[in-house]
C-alpha cells in the first residue's frame, strides 16, 4: 500500500497569457467584454496568467485587485503574475496570486526544499517530456466538451472536431475534417508548430500560446484548407 500523501506529476493546463500594456478600468472593461463576447465558452472558467513584461514605464499606478476582480467579472480566472518589476513584488503578492518570473512558461518551478520525497518523481517527468513519441492518431470525431492532448508528439484527427471540443499536442496538429472547435499546437513552446486542417471553421487557434480567435479567422481562410504558423512572432493564416 502506497504510503505518500501525494505525489507530484507533470500536466498540461490550458492558460491564456494576458499582455498588459497599460490599464483604466473603463478601457480594460470595454476591450475584455469584447473579446469574451467574440468565445464566450472559450473563456469561461479559463486560467489566466497576467503578464506585466510590456507594461508602459510612464503607466499610471493600476489597482491591481480591481483588475483581477474584473477578470473574473468576465468568466477568467487570474492564477499569476509573470515578470513583475521588483517594485511592485510586495503589491502582487498581497493579491495571492503566484508570481512567475520573466521569461518562464504558465508553471512556476517546484522548490526542491518542497519537494522531499516526490522529487524523483517531478525529475522523472520532465525527462520523460524530452523523448519524442510517435504521433497520436484519432479516428473518431472528437465532440463538444471532449479533450484530446498529444503528449510529446504530433496529433492527427481523421474526423471532425466539432464546437466546443478541445485538440491540444507538443508539436504538430493535422485534422482531415471540418475543425471547429478549439486547436493549440507548441503548447509547450515550439514555435514550429503549425496546425493544418481541411476546413478552418475554428473557435480557437494557437501557436506555442500565440492565439487567433474565430472573427480574425473569419477574415484569413474560413472554410478553406489552411495552415496556422508563427513567423516573426506573428500568427499567420494561409490558405493551402
Amino acid at each position: 500500500m502506497n504510503q505518500l500523501s501525494f505525489q507530484l506529476k507533470g500536466s498540461v493546463v490550458t492558460a491564456i497569457v494576458l499582455e498588459l500594456y497599460r490599464y483604466s478600468r473603463a478601457d480594460f472593461s470595454a476591450e475584455l467584454s469584447a473579446k469574451v463576447r467574440q468565445a464566450p465558452m472559450f473563456f469561461h472558467q479559463t486560467p489566466v496568467v497576467i503578464s506585466l513584461e510590456k507594461l508602459e514605464a510612464d503607466a499610471p499606478a493600476i489597482d491591481f485587485p480591481e483588475l483581477i476582480a474584473l477578470c473574473r467579472d468576465f468568466g477568467l480566472r487570474p492564477m499569476a503574475f509573470k515578470g513583475a518589476p521588483t517594485a511592485l513584488a510586495d503589491v502582487l503578492e498581497a493579491t495571492g496570486l503566484v508570481l512567475i518570473p520573466a521569461g518562464q512558461g504558465g508553471r512556476a518551478p517546484v522548490p526542491e526544499s518542497a519537494v522531499p520525497e516526490p522529487e524523483v518523481v517531478v525529475r522523472t517527468v520532465v525527462e520523460e517530456k524530452l523523448v519524442h513519441r510517435p504521433s497520436k492518431i484519432i479516428t473518431r470525431p472528437i465532440r463538444s466538451g471532449q479533450q484530446v492532448y498529444a503528449e510529446g508528439s504530433d496529433l492527427i484527427v481523421m474526423a471532425a472536431v466539432s464546437e466546443g471540443a478541445e485538440i491540444l499536442a507538443d508539436g504538430h496538429i493535422h485534422v482531415y475534417g471540418p475543425l471547429r472547435g478549439r486547436a493549440l499546437a507548441g503548447v509547450r513552446g515550439d514555435v514550429q508548430a503549425r496546425i493544418f486542417c481541411q476546413s478552418l471553421e475554428a473557435e480557437l487557434v494557437s501557436v506555442a500560446g500565440n492565439f487567433k480567435l474565430s472573427d480574425s479567422l473569419r477574415e484569413l481562410s474560413w472554410k478553406a484548407p489552411s495552415q496556422v504558423y508563427l513567423q516573426d512572432d506573428t500568427l499567420h493564416v494561409d490558405a493551402l
